[in-house]
């Protein structure tokens, strides 16, 4: 046993595509995987990205996998954690209210948002079979796979620059197993403990035949950014008591009111899993999973406005998120004759973000003078819910010999509704605005549905054994509807927007995509693979309500125009040469990859005529290249070293007219017109990405009583990125490269386990992403402006953990 653990401990999935020694046959074996996932090949590193178990040596594509032995030791909880061991993947962690910021390559051109993003469909996100674009823990995870590159082909999601896939651990129909873990740390600028429990029991209710496994967890992340300058009573209390050169003692007490560590984080997660089988040719996995996140506030500080520190939010109000998914599925596996397998997923997700954020400094931006009203503050609501449903069929060939194929079809429908209301307490008695009791400024809502349809595959041929050719193509077709309305109450307007005639407007679109890949095995331990590929995005509506025809003239606005409504689908083209090599009697194992990526018609932000609110528009081109490489070096039985490193160069290759958007005379709010937008230019970087990343890390293990004793160092690098197109010209930011070192010590036997780990040791004070650009920095009317906020890494964290099992 203590010779497993050792193997077990050693050979972990490293960052990135690493060929050998992520998993061996012990772990699977605790893990209860399904053959559909793993096979018993030994020390090596098991895949299904490319529908096929293989070996990720003997697999011709750019794919990274981390398995679980990794994810626990590296403590990766969420996506937001991947990019650290994930060439070519730049995430912005930007606090539990969203997802964050996900870049693949570099394929992204709207600007890095302090907020981040809670959907994106740039590239496919894939729970087992299902897909999905939702941030769920990783609990009970065997592994998680990153497929770099366009996957429509192989994938019934059309993915643009990648696919990501968590794979769970499967029920097991002939064990009972479960597991307990829990964790205990203190956070560096935090006045509380998080921690985390969280639990996995796997119940065989018929042997050989049906079984039952659920995973369950709670996460309480105590957060660190504090709101020194909350309204007591808005409407009544200045919101900036002593003007732009601070706050008395007494002025505090009488209007304003503190909060510590608003971005905490309340998450609950569970997924269910119940597996029937008549044997294993004929298997049925359903699933339900469900994961609510609560927090109070943003992870963002307000750059030193009105004296606010690096761990301060200038804030007026709370700023809660209410966050919460469902997902049930059904997948169903049928192998028939030995000549095919049947793969069949039906999904249904429904996922609700309500949210409410300080609304002020958008108003102060537009500068309609309601800060002529002393008290002047106002907060906005927004209630999003999106519910879609999949199905996904695809036969995958078993017959054996030289060719085999996979041939799949698609359908997805995505039903979007979005509520949205502004208040303005005390504003109405001011005006004298009567039947106005929740002092509305301005309601809006949009509702729209997108149904996609695609076939799919692709064939390999292996003309020797050494040599494969494959060739695949996606047939698409999507169309988009949207309407909605808007009021504004303070004009006169109803209450609600669904009290006037919506408007809208339909899209509908098709085409191809291909792709063509090819490999050679030079010997066991040397392969050399290309790739050209086509991806797509689809479009879809811009969530902002659509204009009255005609638009009232002479008065407050924020709509879209009919050529604001929709945006349309762009497309990437792909060129790959990689390499896996293992050397030194397979102690050294390394990856190579170049890549080139021309996108057109790029899906990019702008803002609309009327009102200056950020849509999404199609313009461009743009081009993405660079080189990823890996590599796992084993000198000595006890010592792993593992690393990663990524460069990507993205930027324009065309001109984009008029989508950057500033003040017309930055940081003056006395000028008019109030806004200009400039070009976008050839050559332009591309924002969100970092040109330089990387990761080295060190695990040394010793035998030591019934276990293993083990610690590990690890040090990740993010280069700089920019924080919009034209970021010098557009008052953007160029935020620093920083690094971050982690480190764990851990003693493990095959019941239990304990660590003690520290995160950022060091305490590194980082920016990662900002909100607005410095042209919205100024004093509006002797009202200072704190719209430009900076999202900040996580400090310090040093902590225990301990797992059971059995």
């Amino acid at each position: 046993m203590r010779a497993a653990l050792l193997s077990a401990t050693i050979f972990t999935a490293a960052a990135g595509a690493m060929p050998v020694w992520a998993q061996d046959s012990t772990e699977q074996q605790a893990t209860g995987q399904q053959s559909t996932d793993l096979a018993d090949t030994g020390d090596a590193i098991v895949v299904t990205g490319t529908r096929r178990a293989t070996t990720i040596m003997d697999t011709p594509v750019n794919i990274s996998a981390i398995g679980a032995e990794e994810l626990a030791r590296q403590r990766i909880d969420d996506v937001r954690d991947l990019a650290d061991f994930t060439p070519g993947l730049t995430i912005s962690d930007t606090g539990p209210g969203s997802t964050g910021s996900i870049v693949l390559r570099g394929l992204n051109a709207s600007d890095i948002a302090s907020g981040g993003a809670s959907y994106d469909d740039s590239l496919g996100i894939y729970l087992g079979e299902v897909p999905l674009y939702y941030d769920f823990k990783l609990l009970d995870i065997a592994r998680v796979e990153t497929l770099l590159g366009p996957q429509g082909t192989l994938y019934g999601l059309g993915t643009l620059a990648g696919a990501i896939r968590y794979i769970p651990n499967r029920p097991n129909v002939d064990a009972w197993e479960g597991d307990a873990h829990g964790r205990l740390y203190a956070k560096s600028h935090s006045q509380n403990f998080g921690y985390q429990a969280d639990g996995m029991i796997n119940i065989p209710l018929v042997r050989d035949h049906v079984a039952f496994r659920s995973a369950t967890g709670y996460y309480y992340d105590p957060g660190f950014i504090d709101s020194p300058l909350l309204l007591q009573t808005p409407g009544v209390s200045l919101p900036q008591p002593g003007g732009t050169g601070g706050v008395t003692r007494e002025e505090f007490a009488q209007n304003l009111r503190r909060r510590e560590d608003l971005n905490f984080e309340r998450t609950f997660t569970t997924r269910n899993q119940l597996l029937v089988q008549t044997t294993e040719d004929l298997k049925a996995v359903v699933t339900y999973a469900f994961q609510r996140t609560r927090t109070d506030g943003a992870q963002a500080n307000s750059a030193g406005v009105l004296g606010t520190g690096r761990y301060e939010n200038a804030a007026r109000y709370e700023e809660p998120v209410n966050r919460r998914a469902h997902l049930a599925s059904l997948e169903i596996d049928a192998n028939i004759a030995d000549i095919v397998d049947l793969v069949s997923t039906t999904a249904y997700t429904d996922v609700r973000n309500r949210s409410r954020t300080d609304n002020t400094d958008l108003l102060l931006d537009l500068d309609y003078d309601y800060e002529l009203f002393p008290a002047f503050s106002s907060w906005n609501e927004t209630d999003n819910r999106r519910k879609q449903i999949n199905q996904e069929i695809r036969l995958v060939s078993t017959h054996g010999g030289p060719f085999n194929w996979v041939l799949g079809g698609f359908y997805n429908r995505q039903k979007l509704h979005n509520d949205y209301a502004e208040h303005v307490p005390g504003l109405s008695d001011y005006y004298g605005v009567e039947n106005n009791p929740d002092d509305l400024e301005y309601v809006s809502y949009t509702k729209s549905r997108i149904t996609e349809k695609a076939v799919f595959g692709e064939g390999t041929f292996k003309v020797t054994p050494e040599w494969q050719v494959t060739a695949g193509a996606r047939y698409f077709k999507y169309s988009s509807k949207v309407e909605g309305a808007l009021v504004l109450p303070l004009l006169g307007d109803p209450l609600s927007p669904y009290d006037v005639d919506p408007a809208g407007g339909t899209a509908k679109q098709d085409g191809w995509v291909w792709k063509f890949n090819t490999s050679y095995n030079f010997t066991p331990d040397l392969m050399v693979y290309g790739t050209y590929s086509k991806g797509y995005r689809i479009g879809g509506p811009n969530r902002v309500a659509p204009c009255p025809d005609p638009v009232p003239a002479d008065q407050q606005n924020a709509c879209a125009l009919p050529n604001e409504v929709q945006f349309g689908p762009d497309k990437t083209r792909n060129a790959e040469i990689g390499v896996r090599m293992q050397l030194f009697d397979r102690k050294l194992a390394f990856n190579f990859d170049v890549f080139h990526i021309k996108w057109d018609g790029i899906q990019v932000d702008s803002a609309t005529f009327y009102g200056v609110t950020g849509i999404t528009v199609n313009g461009g081109s743009a081009k993405s290249q660079g080189f990823e490489t890996t590599f796992q070096f084993k000198p000595v039985p006890a010592l792993a070293i593992q690393g990663s490193y990524s460069y990507t160069d993205a930027k324009l290759t065309e001109d984009v007219p008029g989508i950057i958007t500033i003040r017309t005379v930055p940081n003056d709010y006395d000028g008019r017109p109030k806004f200009t937008q400039l070009d976008a230019l050839s050559g332009d970087r591309l924002p969100g990405s970092a040109k330089n990343s990387g990761s080295l890390g060190a695990t040394y293990t010793v035998p030591m009583g019934d276990g293993v004793l083990s610690a590990n160092w690890t040090a990740t690098y993010r280069g700089n990125i920019v924080s919009r197109i034209g970021w010098d010209r557009g008052y953007g930011d160029k935020i620093p490269s920083y690094v971050l070192h982690r480190a764990a010590l851990s003693y493990e036997t095959d019941k239990y386990s304990v660590s003690l780990f520290a995160n950022n040791i060091f305490d590194k004070y980082a920016v990662v992403s900002t909100g607005q650009d410095r042209s919205r920095i100024g004093v509006n009317d002797g009202v200072a402006v704190r719209y430009y906020r900076q999202t900040v890494v996580n400090p310090r964290t040093v902590g225990i953990e301990a797992r059971i099992k059995y």
